[in-house]
């Protein structure tokens, strides 16, 4: 296997069809490529199955958001009721836990909300302004009728000569290098 030049990004197969982008989807990933990705310009079911790319880990960031949401509110209702300023207000406890239920429920809201959009930004590696697929001229077609499929040249399976092969194989409209 020979090394990848250290400025190219990958290769990038273009596709008329969606679901000749699937269906080269599926054979890259049985061929043992893990790091792919594909480009549509609308979504397509089928696609996340056939790249093969692991379950996403935000339902358990929500859930520890709303973990982090609940205790926080319920013990900041705490805190200020029984250690902080603590008044007895008609014969009531200080520790009045039904009373903090609907507070509690909305911090807890509130922190799986949060969670749910840093959590998917963080994880999506969003904010992205710049990513060298932007530096192929035909990738502008994604946004509008055309499909794509990149190999990054990271992937341990990489070989340009092997992987332009493999690529043409998939009877695509074209195949290109993609610089960093």
């Amino acid at each position: 296997m020979t090394p990848a030049r250290s400025s190219l990004y990958g290769l990038m197969a273009e596709f008329e069809h969606p679901s000749d982008l699937v269906e080269a989807a599926r054979a890259a990933s049985s061929q043992g490529y893990r790091c792919l990705d594909a480009y549509s310009p609308f979504p397509i079911e089928e696609l996340h199955e056939a790249l093969g790319s692991p379950h996403t880990r935000l339902p358990l960031v929500v859930l520890l958001g709303g973990l982090v949401g609940c205790l926080g509110g319920y013990f900041l209702q705490y805190w200020v009721s029984v250690i902080a300023y603590p008044i007895n207000v008609g014969g009531k406890p200080l520790h009045s836990w039904p009373a903090f239920i609907p507070v509690t429920f909305e911090c807890t809201i509130l922190g799986a909300a949060l969670a749910a959009v840093l959590g998917m930004l963080a994880l999506n590696g969003l904010p992205q302004p710049y990513h060298p697929v932007f530096n192929v001229p035909r990738f502008a077609l994604a946004s509008r009728d055309r499909f794509f499929l990149v190999i990054e040249a990271v992937d341990p399976r990489f070989d340009l000569e092997q992987t332009t092969g493999f690529l043409q194989s998939l009877h695509p409209r074209e195949v290109m290098t993609v610089d960093d």
